[in-house]
């Protein structure tokens, strides 16, 4: 893959970062999707099913994170051409090191890698960024990105409304032909891998015309204004110089405890039955759901929004919404909006978490305010507990085609709502303030009344069994319902969680931090 020739030295480099000046974009390459679909593996053997279902995308629901993890590692492997990845999280942890030891395998075969990667999350990855980014087949793009790499505190003090402002979305595209769109970074606690605690999370692999889509996106983002090579950010290193470096960093890959979970993966049939024809799809018109990535710069047109686009195209629900959200904290529009609809006689019932199961208590506080105001509208509101009972993997293996929440030590993650039990959407978007004004987000919205059916009965038979259901007593007095071994348990303050805790989400709930969070 050719370089633009005009790098900065060292010192160049080390001036630029003291006085917190992002490079020029100037000579960038300019690359795109592959567009010839022809004369691989994955056409042969997708060529029939797709001109069986004109203008429908076929879609495979991916809850299970071995599956997911499996997905993506042996698609990596079955590329003939390209790999397009974009993501807000790749840990190098056990599965961020498998993944990309499958991504160097693919540009050692010959097959084009493009990675975008939001910065934010970057620290510490440096030097195995830039020493894959020196692959010649590879090459690294960082959204958003901070001068300062080590201080990056001082970025956010210099260039707060840049940097405050994220690429949240993911996408695996492989070949322009399969793609995996959802809620999930790369990182061992999307993938049901981390010893302390799982995010409950959903992906889904597709193939068909809004993979096109996909790949349409993903070049409109890797050609934005937000995007720079990682040696203009990071520095240059030669090939030569970086394959030693890069077999350090990924060893993590051939450690006994990533082999372990390598050979668990292998369990997964998902990508064997793909590459057999076996695979059973939901064939379905998809629609893609992308922000503009001016977004990011404050710069997107007024009308580009995901959010925007969904409502014209969604229109208001008549009889139901089921809503899954991990960070729910909707605008002031979104307030009412959900409010409206209760009252006016649409089911609406919401997952999210619990105190005691969220990642980010500081958005537990813009949440818990809202929270009356959505029981008195008559929203069934339900809160994900964190510890469910613990299962073999052959049990969870069985239960796979149901679950959605069960791990131990769980956190919801999963982003996706049903309408009127006919449509899905699927994708990164929170519901909260954060996904409406200031980061990018993707998805599908699947027009599958077999997928929104699936969601809304999932309501009806899991949730409550992993939940507490929250109800408001009087005007202002909350409590927390369980169900435990056929015995009710009322919880008259938030469960799981100690005095500490609830009054500082309470102390923060009066802050005026809710376009923050």
């Amino acid at each position: 893959m050719a370089r633009d020739e005009s790098k900065e030295r060292p010192l160049q480099l080390a001036w630029r970062r003291l006085i917190g000046r992002l490079p020029g974009l100037a000579e960038r390459e300019v690359s795109t999707a592959q567009q010839e679909l022809a004369g691989t593996r994955l056409h042969g053997v997708l060529r029939d099913a797709l001109h069986a279902h004109p203008g429908k995308s076929g879609i495979v629901q991916l809850r299970d994170g071995y599956d997911a993890l499996a997905a993506r590692i042996l698609l990596a492997d079955a590329a003939e051409r390209t790999l397009d990845l974009q993501y807000y999280i790749w840990r190098n942890d056990r599965s961020g090191a498998l993944l990309f030891d499958a991504v160097r395998r693919a540009a050692d075969r010959g097959v084009r890698v493009r990675i975008q990667l939001d910065d934010n999350n970057t620290a510490g990855m440096d030097t195995l960024l830039r020493a894959l980014d020196a692959h010649p087949r590879i090459e690294i793009r960082l959204f958003n990105p901070f001068v300062h790499r080590r201080l990056r505190a001082l970025g956010f003090l210099t260039d707060f409304a840049r940097l405050n402002r994220r690429m949240h979305n993911k996408s695996f595209t492989v070949d322009n032909q399969v793609t995996l769109v959802g809620g999930r970074n790369i990182g061992d606690e999307y993938f049901d891998a981390h010893k302390d605690i799982s995010f409950v999370d959903l992906d889904v692999l597709a193939v068909g015309p809004v993979v096109q889509e996909v790949s349409r996106f993903f070049d409109a983002y890797w050609s934005s204004d937000s995007s720079y090579p990682a040696e203009r950010i990071l520095g240059a290193v030669e090939a030569q110089r970086a394959r030693p470096i890069a077999d350090a960093a990924l060893a993590l890959a051939t450690t006994p405890a990533a082999v372990a979970l390598r050979a668990a993966l292998d369990d997964s049939p998902l990508v064997a039955q793909l590459l057999d024809g076996t695979l059973e799809y939901r064939w379905a018109v998809t629609h893609m759901f992308c922000d503009h990535p001016a977004k990011a710069l404050d710069r997107a047109p007024r009308r580009s929004s995901l959010l925007g686009r969904l409502r014209e195209t969604l229109g208001a629900p008549e009889r139901e919404l089921q809503l899954v959200s991990p960070y729910l904290v909707p605008t002031r529009q979104g307030l009412a909006l959900l409010t409206t609809l209760a009252r006016g006689g649409v089911k609406l019932s919401i997952l999210t978490n619990s105190l005691e199961a969220t990642d980010v208590a500081i958005v537990h506080a813009g949440y818990s305010k809202r929270r009356r105001r959505l029981l008195r509208a008559g929203i069934a509101l339900h809160e994900l507990q964190r510890t469910a009972p613990r299962r073999s993997r052959r049990e969870r293996r069985k239960r796979r085609d149901r679950r959605i929440t069960g791990s131990p030590g769980s956190s919801l993650h999963a982003k996706t709502f049903a309408i009127d039990r006919t449509r899905v959407f699927i994708g990164s978007f929170n519901f909260d303030e954060r996904s409406a004004r200031l980061n990018t987000e993707m998805g599908f919205l699947i027009d599958s009344p077999e997928l929104a059916q699936g969601l809304a009965d999932w309501f009806l038979r899991e949730v409550p069994d992993r939940s507490y259901r929250v109800e408001l007593v009087g005007r202002r007095k909350l409590r927390w319902r369980e169900w435990r071994e056929d015995a009710e348990i009322v919880h008259d303050v938030e469960p799981g969680t100690r005095f500490w805790r609830r009054a500082w989400v309470a102390c923060l709930a009066w802050l005026p931090i809710d376009r923050l969070l």
